[in-house]
C-alpha cells in the first residue's frame, strides 16, 4: 500500500493514533504535514521521525476549532509541498462526566475540537482537492459515535455527528474524484485511556471480544488503507477498528 509521494495532512499529529498515522503514512512514501496545539518538542521529534524515513515533514501549531486557523494550515501545505492529496481529520479531546454533572462549556469544547475542526479543515481543503480532481479525506470517529457511551455524551455525539458529516461529504465530493471515509476506533492504547486504573483496563478489556487493547499502529494501518490505491472505490463507509466491541 504504497502512496507514492503523495502529500497528506494529519490534524492534532504529535500524540497516540495521530503521531502513529503520521508516521504510517511517511512509511508508506508520503511527505507529511501535522497540526499541534501546545507539544513544540513532541512536533520537533516527530519531524525527525519523518525525516529519518526519508520523507519530508512539516509541523504546524494549529487551533483547530478556528477556520481561520483551518485556512491558514491548507495553504502553508499547500504552499511547502504544491498539493494536498490527503486529509486525516484526527484532532480531538475527551471531557467526560454524567449529563446532569457536565457543564456547557466541557459540552462546547469537545463538540468544537472534535466535530466542528472536521468542518473547518474539510472545508479548507476541498478546493484543493477539487482543483485537482483527487483526494482521500479519512474522518477519525469513535466506537462511541455508533453505540454510545455513558459518561461521554459530548464526546459521543461529536464522534456521530463525524459519521454523518462523512456520508454527507462523500456523496457531496463524489463527483470530483474525493473519497471520504471514517475510522471507528473502540479501546486503544494512547494518553486518553493511561489515566485508568489497572482494574479498569480489565473491566473494558472484558467487553471486547479480542480482550484486548488496540495499538495505535493498528489504527493507523487502516487509515493507510483508505489513503492507497487499494481504497479507490470506497467512500462514505464507516470501519470500525475495535476488536469486536461495536458487534
Amino acid at each position: 500500500m504504497k502512496l507514492g509521494g503523495k502529500i497528506a495532512l494529519v490534524t492534532g499529529g504529535t500524540r497516540g493514533i495521530g503521531r502513529a498515522i503520521v508516521l504510517e503514512l511517511a512509511s508508506g512514501g508520503a511527505d507529511v504535514a501535522f497540526t499541534y496545539r501546545s507539544s513544540a518538542n513532541l512536533a520537533e521529534s516527530l519531524v525527525s521521525e519523518v525525516n529519518a524515513l526519508g520523507r519530508r515533514a512539516l509541523a504546524i501549531e494549529a487551533d483547530a476549532t478556528s477556520m481561520k486557523s483551518a485556512v491558514e494550515v491548507i495553504e502553508k501545505t499547500v504552499a511547502e509541498f504544491k498539493r494536498l492529496d490527503i486529509l486525516v481529520n484526527n484532532a480531538g479531546i475527551t471531557k467526560d462526566n454524567l449529563l446532569l454533572r457536565m457543564n456547557e462549556e466541557d459540552w462546547d469544547s469537545v463538540i468544537e475540537t472534535n466535530l466542528k475542526s472536521v468542518f473547518n479543515y474539510t472545508k479548507a481543503a476541498a478546493r484543493t482537492m477539487m482543483g485537482q480532481r483527487f483526494g482521500k479525506i479519512i474522518n477519525l470517529s469513535s466506537v462511541v459515535g455508533l453505540k454510545g457511551n455513558a459518561g461521554q455524551s459530548n464526546y459521543s455525539a461529536s464522534k456521530a455527528g463525524i459519521i454523518g458529516f462523512t456520508k454527507s461529504i462523500a456523496k457531496e465530493l463524489a463527483s470530483r474524484n474525493i473519497l471520504v471515509n471514517a475510522v471507528a476506533p473502540g479501546y486503544i492504547d494512547t494518553d486518553m485511556t493511561a489515566a485508568l486504573t489497572e482494574e479498569q483496563r480489565k473491566a473494558v478489556a472484558e467487553t471486547i471480544p479480542l480482550k484486548r487493547a488496540a495499538k495505535p499502529e493498528e489504527v493507523a494501518k487502516v487509515v493507510l488503507f483508505l489513503a492507497s490505491s487499494y481504497a479507490d472505490y470506497i467512500t462514505g463507509q464507516v470501519i470500525s477498528v475495535d476488536g469486536g466491541m461495536s458487534v
